[in-house]
């Protein structure tokens, strides 16, 4: 049946409810009244969710065999006629007992369909907060007595308290005899991240982190320090900490990448980059970031100007046991007897 003859349907069968009605009792009438009112509403909302389909279906025929194609083809115009007969089965289809969708819910079924939503249990590290209001009066008004707790009710909200840059000063003072003998007596200085930087542990987590966990640039978090916090933090500056992290975690790159070499399958690949280089006026320059990895372990990367095979043959000098094989621009690298070609 198409569309317009189920409206048609619909508009007749909505003139003999309204007649019918007319004819019923006035005690008879006002029962089925708002049953009449919600089929209405459930029809309404059925006709509009099947205009949508159509004009979503129209739109589709008509980019897909618009203009630009003089006639469909054999296999298009089995695609067409497949998509309308499911249309056509679908507005065919018997629709759910009326009973079914406007009977009330009942409780017990209400209730457990509250308990099948269940939420995501918070994690036991997650540090908590208590905060405890007690009432205004501690004195009963009627007897002068003074009130006994028999109990509490319990609220919880999930709060994030905002980051923020501190200025932290570590004073050492300084003492001495005044006999000149003993000399200046004075703290250590804690171990620092960067002894001769002001950078802190937390801002060098921080700034590591957003760079290349969130993938912020860096002229975003400058924007951010400025703007939230009325601080200027250079880019560079913050280029400089981050180099000298990587030389702190180089110890653990070098330890991941022997474990790699280690094995007897590694996985490799490249993607292209942007890189922002003094040489190249007016544009960015193309760089490449190879991928070392080992399925389910550690990844590796390493950026080279060349897309060539040449840096691999220069990263894996020592991978002795293994052969190259180049597919699409993916190498795959497995233990084999005989050294690398």
């Amino acid at each position: 049946m198409s569309s317009d003859k189920l409206r048609a349907r619909y508009e007749q069968l909505k003139l003999e409810t309204a007649r019918f009605l007319e004819r019923l009792p006035e005690a008879g009438s006002s029962g089925l009244a708002p049953l009449v009112s919600k089929l209405e509403e459930l029809t309404g909302l059925c006709l509009e969710t099947l205009a949508r389909a159509e004009a979503e279906i129209a739109e589709l025929r008509r980019r897909l065999f618009g203009k630009r194609a003089d006639r469909l083809t054999p296999e298009q115009e089995e695609q067409w006629q497949k998509l309308s007969s499911d249309m056509i089965a679908e507005a065919e289809r018997a629709g759910a007992v009326t009973g079914e969708i406007l009977l009330p819910e009942d409780r017990a079924a209400r209730r457990r369909r509250q308990h099948a939503r269940r939420r995501h249990p918070l994690p036991q590290e997650l540090e908590t907060e208590t905060v405890t209001l007690e009432p205004e009066g501690a004195v009963c008004p009627h007897c002068g007595r003074t009130l006994v707790r028999i109990g509490e009710e319990v609220t919880e909200e999930i709060d994030m308290v905002p980051a923020k840059l501190i200025l932290r000063r570590i004073v050492r003072p300084k003492y001495a005899c005044r006999c000149g003998e003993a000399g200046v007596a004075v703290a250590p200085l804690p171990a620092r991240l960067l002894p001769q930087s002001r950078l802190g542990l937390g801002l060098g987590v921080y700034v590591t982190l957003a760079r290349f966990d969130d993938h912020l640039s860096y002229y975003r978090l400058e924007q951010q320090f400025r703007e939230r916090h009325g601080i200027v933090i250079p880019r560079r500056q913050m280029v400089q900490w981050v180099e000298s992290i990587a030389e702190l975690v180089r110890p653990i790159y070098d330890a991941m990448w022997r474990r790699m070499v280690a094995g007897d399958y590694m996985q490799i690949d490249e993607t292209p980059v942007r890189v922002l280089d003094p040489e190249v006026e007016g544009k960015a320059a193309r760089g490449y970031l190879w991928f070392y990895a080992v399925p389910g372990g550690d990844v590796v990367l390493d950026f080279s100007r060349s897309r060539g095979l040449a840096p691999l043959a220069q990263r894996l000098a020592g991978f002795s046991r293994c052969f190259l094989r180049a597919c699409d621009r993916k190498i795959v690298l497995a233990g084999c007897s005989g050294g690398m070609s």
